[in-house]
């Protein structure tokens, strides 16, 4: 017997514990050595060889995540500001303040700054309330920009008498946007660390080496790689979503580490989770993630899980607190009837109207199968998905329903896993829970989707692509104990998937250089979006309208009334487009249609007064150009009184009467309209020439002389310019 005991002790390498050994109790491990194990390294708990140091250096796997990040997106630095820039960084009137700014960052809906009007700046259900990246652009905005400068190289100041910076201007650079493009890829790479770090953590390497190190980087990869997130990182105002899955990851960790090692770290928690939510609102998803990851990963109870998830629902409750007294009436607002803010209206008996129930869930879920789609094979990528590029679907279709039945069968496995503590089952409720409160089905987010309503979400999905790859490497390798060459064609494959993400995301970056070559670009994919057909034209507009008349121009100015008119198709009341054509077709000199759109604008929106101004300018330029080129006076007369009724002061067309009732011999009206013109502009010898004019012909030489000799003593080469 003893001689069978030394055997055993020997053959297995067990320490001679003396009579111990033949005790039935169970040692106890002591706390302390407890919290010694979980510190260990985790290759000292494997056969020695069995890894090699890479697979396991966590220190390295940062600095190769933070590489990945800076590789793929490195050619966003010099990019230009794209799409909603304009509302949070170089057209808000806090953020061109810097610093002193953030008190109004903080005290407004995020589109305040831009809209500078309440009712515009909630034109969402529910408004925005993200002053946290607004402050960081602000504060970049200060330490990066220049004082604005008016043409005379003053400061400019605005009405508080605070200095406004130009984003754009900064000597030796590009301004602001280079270091916004730069903060956007480093906290890119550090959210790619975090969830590295949390999935170490929530996957125990000392318990599973190769599965805890094989997920945890598989999953990070892929999540960093994957092209569906060029949206949030390419587009400086894409900072929200980064900041706010970043401080909802770094809150996980925390809570988890609180866990093992004691609810101090809790503190850090709360502040990580108060700044995510103060970046985007979806932050509060987190409050389902990580109870489930405390139930899926750990042995806690109930009791535990709620104690630290208040770390969490603290920060919540003074976040909302916060939030609805800054914007009162959030949520509690009628649904909107635009389709640029609601998609799921649409025209019957020439009225909008909402979808049906059926229409509404089957255009939804329809949705969800495209996000799915994208996530496993991204392309096409657009950054538009507005209506109708998202077709109104119903049950009939076929697409809604295959949808409907993949996202049930996932639904149905990840609830029942729950019982075995899945971990499976934790990727697809998190895809679900994170994706749940931009899936429309709560309320309209202004659109059908968008690429970076994923952001969040695709982490469970890597998540799951990672144990799938990893259960089908222990399929096929049976064995208990194997060597790391039995893994390393799997982690090839993960490989070259990586870098065939990579290379989509790069050429990917390129399109979000500009607007113009956004537009351009992803018109080619969302052809049926009114948004992009209206931006595509409006761009084109505002290239070459600048330029001088040339075949080239007046070509290009077609194209952009063609893409315009093809909004309309969509979205026959679309006031954008609307305006957009009135100034199309002024650009055409085809004033009789320019004056048509700038009409249907006031039809749908009375009070606009960029097509009310926009109106009478055309009706001035009309009267110049049927007056100067065409020479039919009456019809000068006709638009340039119309002209005179929208803006009585303004100084061109007063002219432009004066002269054409001069030319046709009516001196007196000629005369009455120059005296208003001079009103407008006492000193200007021109207008001083122009009446003298008048009253010469009138037989008044007295006043004609009188007029003219002010009209030189300010200019002497007034009469060299209009005549004797």
């Amino acid at each position: 017997m003893l001689f069978l005991e030394d055997f055993v002790r020997l053959k297995y390498k067990i320490p001679n514990l003396g009579h111990q050994s033949y005790s039935m109790a169970k040692p106890k491990k002591s706390k302390n050595k407890a919290r010694s194990e979980f510190k260990a390294k985790p290759k000292a708990t494997l056969e020695k060889g069995l890894l090699p140091d890479l697979f396991t250096n966590t220190r390295l796997h940062c600095i190769m995540i933070m590489v990945l990040s800076f590789g793929l997106y490195f050619n966003t630095l010099t990019h230009d500001y794209t799409q909603d820039d304009a509302i949070v960084v170089y057209d808000n009137m806090f953020t061109q303040k810097g610093v002193k700014g953030i008190p109004g960052i903080l005290k407004y809906d995020t589109f305040y700054g831009f809209f500078k009007e309440e009712g515009k700046a909630a034109l969402v259900t529910g408004g925005r309330y993200r002053p946290f990246t607004l402050m960081m652009y602000a504060i970049e905005v200060q330490l990066f920009a220049e004082k604005k400068r008016d043409e005379n190289g003053q400061v400019v100041k605005d009405k508080d008498g605070d200095v406004v910076y130009d984003p754009y201007v900064k000597e030796g650079s590009n301004g602001v946007k280079i270091v916004g493009h730069l903060v956007n890829v480093l906290l890119y790479g550090f959210t790619g660390i975090v969830l590295y770090l949390l999935l170490l953590q929530l996957l125990g390497p000392k318990r599973n080496t190769v599965f805890a190190y094989f997920i945890a980087l598989v999953t990070t990869a892929l999540f960093i790689a994957h092209p569906i997130h060029t949206e949030v990182v390419a587009n400086i105002k894409g900072r929200d979503e980064i900041v706010t899955l970043l401080g909802s990851l770094a809150a996980a960790y925390f809570i988890i580490k609180a866990y093992h090692k004691g609810s101090l770290f809790s503190i850090p928690a709360a502040i990580c989770f108060f700044i995510a939510l103060m970046s985007k609102e979806n932050a509060i998803t987190f409050i389902g993630a990580v109870p489930l990851m405390l139930y899926i990963f750990t042995k806690a109870k109930w009791q535990e899980i709620l104690t630290h998830t208040m770390a969490l629902i603290i920060p919540t409750v003074i976040f909302l607190g916060i939030r609805f007294a800054v914007l009162p009436s959030a949520g509690l607002g009628e649904v909107s009837m635009e389709l640029m803010n609601n998609p799921y209206l649409k025209v019957e008996g020439g009225q909008w109207v909402h979808f049906t129930g059926g229409e509404k869930m089957a255009t939804i879920i329809h949705t969800l199968g495209k996000y799915i789609q994208l996530l496993i094979f991204p392309h096409p990528l657009t950054h538009d998905y507005y209506p109708r590029h998202i077709a109104v679907m119903n049950w009939s279709n076929w697409q809604p329903i295959l949808s409907l039945l993949v996202h049930l069968a996932l639904l149905v496995y990840g609830l029942f896993g729950l019982k075995d503590r899945n971990k499976m089952s934790f990727g697809i409720l998190f895809y679900f829970g994170t994706l749940f409160i931009v899936s429309n089905v709560l309320f309209p987010v202004g659109t059908n989707m968008s690429e970076r309503f994923v952001f969040m979400p695709s982490i469970g999905f890597c998540f799951v692509i990672a144990l799938l790859l990893y259960r089908l490497f222990k399929k096929i390798n049976l064995e208990k104990r194997f060597a790391f060459s039995q893994l390393t064609p799997m982690l090839m494959f993960v490989g070259v998937v990586v870098l065939a993400f990579g290379v989509k995301t790069h050429f990917r970056n390129k399109v979000w250089k500009n607007n113009f070559t956004l537009f351009t670009t992803d018109i080619n994919v969302s052809k049926n979006s009114a948004k992009l057909q209206n931006a595509v034209g409006g761009e084109t507009l505002r290239v070459w309208s600048k330029e001088p008349d040339s075949p080239q121009r007046t070509l290009k100015l077609n194209e952009a009334t063609e893409h315009l008119q093809t909004a309309l198709k969509f979205h026959p009341t679309y006031k954008n487009s609307l305006l957009q054509l009135g100034n199309a077709y002024n650009y055409l000199k085809d004033y009789e249609k320019s004056i048509e759109y700038y009409n249907r604008v006031l039809a749908v929106a009375p009070n606009d007064k960029n097509a009310y101004n926009n109106l009478g300018i055309t009706y001035r330029d009309a009267g110049r150009y049927y007056g100067e080129e065409k020479g039919d006076l009456n019809k000068a007369v006709t638009y340039l009184e119309k002209a005179i009724q929208i803006n009585p002061n303004e100084y061109e067309t007063l002219r432009l009467l004066g002269v054409a009732f001069g030319v046709s011999g009516q001196n007196g009206k000629a005369i009455d309209y120059f005296t208003r013109a001079l009103a407008q502009r006492p000193d200007h010898p021109d207008a001083m020439w122009n009446l003298a004019n008048s009253y010469f012909y009138a037989g008044n030489e007295a006043k004609a002389n009188e007029l003219r000799q002010r009209a030189i003593a300010i200019d002497p080469e007034v009469a060299n310019r209009n005549g004797k």
